[in-house]
């Protein structure tokens, strides 16, 4: 825990790609702070899916607003397109029986995937829900012919076309809609006004007439242009819903492809913690190969000079000698103490023998501030889990100690469902700062060995959290 540092201005959680959900989908986590966010349904931050549907919350929010301006000009888009697929792939159709068909429909191909992207970028923007990029990885080399071959053959370069063709006669019905709604909606709120200008008016609806002479009789017209204007909201909101879904199904990836993505994102993830623990591995056995040459292989050396000198010294100078040896049976001492300790480095006696609680609370005894120990777990988590657990919290105390400048500290091990929870808490002043190869990063890597995942929560002034997740199953 030596790398790690405190700074009150800074705010950061140990964990980069620290293991995978509780879903078992990876979790590719930048260096941030805070508890874990919740997962919104559409993958990212706030959008029309997951809005309130109070009349207040939605006309508060933009993306009703900009969502209303995408279905108001969605008919422009679809006409663009339209026109351009319609002419495109006649002509270039048209000319196959010629050499020029063939690269000016590679030409409209590529067209229509720009297009695709382009939606997908407004439909992020218009409705806040990302659409992930569908296509198969085009081959490597720069030869354009393979390169078109590829996406030709990709079927997300025929879906896209779908989309575009089918974004006319959508974008028509959600333009008249829209129009028809907050057209009808605007006119009633501002009927004082028209009143006021026009010197009276005459409203019609169905076989119901009413005649408003002046602004204050318009006022309820107003009244209901405003339930006209909640109604639009609603309906905008359901259109935005039914455009996203549709530019998901047949923009974004199919449920294969997304399988496919989820595996190779969770092999690679495997991969890159199973590095990171061999590298931690390899790193514990030079610190033991350092520790043993500089520390009880030095004592033990310099017992056995000892033990050469008195001996030297038995018939000669008995008083000498007897010295030596005491200082020998010291050296000794010293030796078997270090390695003692070092073997609990290592793997403590105690968590194998009696298991977590005891062994907590060894480390909590030593602890130079109080910690309140509670462990509830129905049965022993098996070896690994213990000993990750063991010295995420010994370092995480070791950590409190050095930096913390803590009054008092908590440790929390508890199962929830299959998963063991380690949750170290104190009120120190804060601000740890995660850095990598550091000591936070090293607590992340040694849950990231069995898909584990550390967050650390360390707002200046404190307090500091630092909670585990490790997959277990009795």
């Amino acid at each position: 825990m030596g790398e790690l540092s405190r700074n009150s201005g800074t705010r950061d959680a140990a964990v980069r790609d620290g293991g995978a959900g509780r879903d078992g989908a990876p979790r590719d986590r930048a260096w941030r702070g805070g508890a874990r966010s919740a997962a919104r349904d559409d993958g990212g931050g706030a959008s029309v899916l997951t809005l309130p549907w109070t009349p207040l919350g939605m006309a508060r929010s933009w993306l009703v607003w900009r969502s209303a301006l995408y279905l108001a000009f969605s008919l422009v888009f679809g006409l663009g397109w339209f026109i351009t697929l319609a002419v495109g792939l006649s002509l270039s159709i048209g000319l196959l029986i010629i050499w020029i068909g063939l690269p000016l429909l590679a030409l409209v191909m590529v067209g229509w995937r720009f297009g695709a992207m382009l939606e997908r970028t407004l439909a992020r923007s218009a409705f806040g829900v990302p659409i992930p990029t569908p296509y198969r990885p085009l081959p490597p080399g720069r030869n354009p012919v393979t390169k078109l071959k590829a996406m030709a053959a990709d079927p997300a370069t025929w879906k896209d076309l779908v989309y575009l063709g089918v974004l006319f006669p959508v974008g028509v019905g959600e333009f008249l809609v829209s129009a028809l709604v907050w057209t009808v909606g605007g006119m009633l709120v501002a009927m004082p006004v028209i009143v006021a200008v026009g010197g009276g008016a005459e409203i019609n609806f169905a076989r119901m007439s009413y005649w408003a002479g002046n602004p204050v009789e318009a006022l309820p017209v107003s009244v209901g242009g405003l339930v006209v204007v909640v109604l639009a909201l609603y309906v905008t909101r359901v259109m935005a819903i039914g455009h996203a879904t549709l530019a998901r199904l047949l923009l974004g990836p199919s449920k294969s492809q997304v399988e496919n993505l989820e595996l190779r994102k969770r092999t690679a993830h495997l991969r890159a913690s199973r590095a990171r623990g061999v590298d931690a591995a390899e790193f514990e056995r030079r610190r033991i190969e350092r520790d043993l040459h500089d520390g009880a292989q030095q004592r033990l050396l310099a017992v056995a000079m000892d033990i050469g000198r008195a001996r030297a010294k038995l018939d000669d100078d008995p008083e000498g000698a007897r010295a030596l040896i005491e200082q020998a049976h010291s050296g000794t001492k010293e030796a078997i103490s270090e390695l003692r300790d070092l073997a609990r480095g290592i793997y403590p006696a105690i968590l194998t023998d009696r298991g977590l609680d005891p062994a907590l609370s060894g480390l909590a005894g030593r602890a130079p501030v109080p910690v309140e120990v509670e462990v509830d777990l129905p049965e022993r988590p098996p070896a690994a889990v213990e000993s990750i657990a063991y010295f995420i919290v010994a370092e995480s105390l070791a950590n409190i100690a050095k930096y913390a400048r803590a009054t008092r500290a908590s440790v929390r091990v508890a199962r929830e469902d299959a998963w063991v929870v380690v949750e170290v808490v104190d009120n120190g002043v804060g601000g740890a700062v995660a850095r990598p190869n550091g000591g936070l990063s090293g607590l992340a890597d040694r849950a990231a060995t069995i898909d584990g995942m550390l967050i650390v929560d360390s707002p200046p002034g404190g307090p500091t959290i630092i909670r585990a997740d490790l997959p277990c199953t009795w």
